[in-house]
């Protein structure tokens, strides 16, 4: 099993995304970025720790390989809106990847550079937290009632409705030799 860490808006979505997709075995939503040790989501709200909503993906690279990882979340969000996602604004909901090595740093820019040639604009996501090979930036699990909320609390919470549905179409409609079955 392998690991990767992005980060596309509120990390309620981009969860709920992934856990349709094939070879993910598990989500995990947290924050990454920042310099703030054992961040709360209030305090990640704030927009003044530096932290991002994130998801950690553990995938199986025989089923779905990092570089398709990276497609499918560069493809259900919009990765041109600066520290932003629809109406959620501030720097806690950029569009970043957070790599765990320099081959998924690698993996990462090549990602960015299909999907910038793909679509004809240029994605404003990030690739931060790692230097000479070493991850620097520490990740925070999110607290418990942030994990699978889709699936509890979000059914019943009006902006995820509004928001999730649509993303989710997204990955059926453009990704669906990644959906699970």
């Amino acid at each position: 099993m392998e690991q990767a860490i992005v980060a596309g808006g509120c990390f309620w979505c981009t969860e709920a995304v992934f856990r349709d997709v094939i070879g993910v075995t598990e989500v995990e939503s947290g924050y990454i970025g920042g310099d703030t040790a054992n961040p709360t989501y209030k305090e990640v709200c704030t927009d003044n720790t530096g932290h991002a909503e994130a998801i950690r993906v553990t995938f199986d690279p025989d089923t779905i390989s990092l570089g398709e990882i990276y497609d499918v979340f560069l493809g259900t969000h919009d990765p041109t809106q600066l520290n932003r996602q629809g109406n959620d604004i501030g720097t806690q909901y950029r569009s970043a990847i957070f790599p765990l090595s320099d081959e998924q740093a690698q993996e990462a820019e090549a990602a960015i550079g299909r999907w910038n040639a793909e679509h004809g604009k240029v994605a404003v996501t990030t690739i931060e937290g790692l230097e000479d090979g070493q991850q620097i930036k520490q990740w925070y699990p999110a607290e418990d009632y942030h994990q699978e909320y889709w699936e509890g609390e979000g059914q019943r919470n009006p902006y995820c409705l509004a928001v999730i549905p649509p993303k989710i179409m997204k990955l059926r409609k453009s990704f669906q030799k990644y959906v699970k079955a």
